[in-house]
């Protein structure tokens, strides 16, 4: 079949007003967030409702045509982007936005894919309820992008990763079949659970159409500090202290460099610096309650007391109110944005056991200082729960090349490093195209073997998101 016979068929598969052609439109969607990807496709189609999407994978599958699934495309993997062959489908979920249901006594909700994060979090608290999963990105990324990544953020310390908030999918399987097993049940012990291989499997197992999450009661109380910190071992004894003196109430813990701080001042207009005297390390913690008038915020100052006798702490900041908070949490979440603003940098998105961060900042710092010269180390993140933003950005003076001429030597050095210290190389951003490599390098050669068998059983066509996550 030629290319214009399938495009016909596909226009009566999913409509024709489904097929995207204005390039205006198609352009962002066909290069990744961090633009490290450019691909062309066959066609870019937006299918209205879930049976079209069922007769658009019936028709790719049965051409051996790739698709390419897309929510938001804020991924840092490419793991939405195209090839450059232009033979693949893109599928954007953008119209699949309807949240389907509130179980209020329940507390669940259940919403197709396409939903923008921050909408769902709101319907959830128009039902006086909370959706916990919070990424920096959840105003423009999709739900079903969240899951098929399993989606991390900034909560994951008290509610767990994407994984842990689904209770039920519904998928569009490569040949067009459907999987419903949108329940809402949190005991069901029938077999197999199925529906947890598609949270993370980035697309190339299915299509995840919708999905039924869990809620939470909905947060009355909070209490939130900006905390000058001695290094990163004071922050992992004080982050412990706080767990223990708070009922494990810490719902962030934020780890934090000084030139983090300095970047966004530098490039952020509004961010300032929250404390008066500089220090190497900072953290932001947040703890949360669903009571009213539950007493955070006087364990926290009285935790924040011990630390300071205790040496851990040099000086903190505790927000009065919501602008306090808001102002803490604006810095936080836009150094991203500032060193993106500074120049070139070189990414790496690891974990490992929340013990081991200090030293392992400590190790791989001293590498990254003897090695490369052309950059500096901007390393934070999600101290509560292992995952570090280990990057380095281009030093003044530089030529964005020449930092980029030493990556794959930092990124081996680096990913050594983290699989020495029992680590991870993907925290929460997923493999992606970007990855590829790198999980056939440090995967368990079982884990991978299992891996390529459930890919080739559930997609034995390989149409599903060619060449992300594994290769067959």
């Amino acid at each position: 079949m030629n290319d214009a016979s399938f495009l016909s068929g596909l226009a009566q598969a999913v409509g024709a007003d489904a097929l995207i052609t204005d390039p205006a439109r198609t352009a962002p969607m066909l290069r990744d967030h961090r633009e490290l990807y450019r691909g062309h496709a066959l066609a870019v189609v937006a299918p209205p409702d879930i049976a079209a999407v069922s007769r658009l994978l019936a028709h790719c599958n049965q051409h051996r045509i790739g698709v390419v699934p897309q929510g938001g495309n804020t991924g840092y993997c490419g793991g939405a982007t195209p090839d450059a062959s232009s033979s693949q489908v893109l599928l954007s979920l953008a119209r699949l936005n309807r949240v389907r249901a509130i179980d209020v006594a329940n507390y669940t909700l259940t919403a197709e894919a396409g939903c923008i994060l921050a909408d769902v979090q709101k319907a959830a608290a128009s039902a006086d309820r909370y959706l916990p999963l919070s990424l920096g990105s959840e105003g423009s990324c999709m739900l079903g992008g969240n899951l098929s990544t399993n989606a991390g953020g900034l909560n994951v310390i008290h509610y767990g990763m994407a994984r842990e908030l689904v209770l039920g999918l519904e998928v569009v399987l490569a040949d067009g079949s459907v999987l419903d097993v949108l329940t809402g049940l949190r005991k069901d012990n029938t077999g197999y659970d199925i529906k947890s291989l598609f949270l993370g499997a980035e697309g190339t197992l299915g299509v995840i159409t919708a999905a039924c999450l869990k809620l939470h009661p909905a947060l009355r109380s909070h209490a939130t500090a900006f905390v000058a910190v001695t290094g990163p071992e004071a922050a992992v004894s004080m982050l412990g202290a706080l767990r223990s003196a708070s009922g494990d109430s810490v719902t962030s813990f934020e780890l934090i460099p000084r030139i983090g701080v300095d970047l966004t001042v530098k490039h952020i207009p509004g961010v300032s610096d929250p404390l008066s005297m500089p220090s190497a390390w900072y953290v932001l913690c947040e703890l949360s309650s669903s009571r009213i008038g539950d007493p955070l915020g006087e364990v926290l100052q009285d935790t924040l007391e011990s630390a300071l006798k205790e040496g851990w702490i040099t000086d903190a900041a505790v927000a009065q109110n919501e602008r306090e908070r808001g102002a803490f949490w604006r810095l936080r979440e836009s150094i991203p944005e500032a060193q993106r603003m500074d120049g070139a940098s070189l990414k790496h998105d690891i974990s490992v056991p929340v013990s081991q961060v200090p030293r392992f900042i400590e190790v791989a710092g001293a590498w990254v200082a003897q090695h490369v010269p052309q950059g500096v180390l901007v390393a934070y993140g999600h101290l509560g729960d292992g995952n570090l933003h280990f990057n380095i950005n281009q030093r003044a003076g530089t030529q964005p090349a020449q930092l980029q001429a030493v990556e794959p030597e930092l990124k081996r050095a680096i990913h050594d490093l983290v699989r020495d210290f029992g680590g991870s190389f993907s925290a929460e951003h997923g493999i992606g195209q970007l990855k590829v490599f790198e999980l056939e390098r440090y995967a368990n050669p079982v884990e991978l073997e299992l891996m390529k068998r459930v890919k080739k059983a559930f997609d034995p066509n390989n149409i599903m998101n060619p060449g992300k996550v594994v290769r067959i």
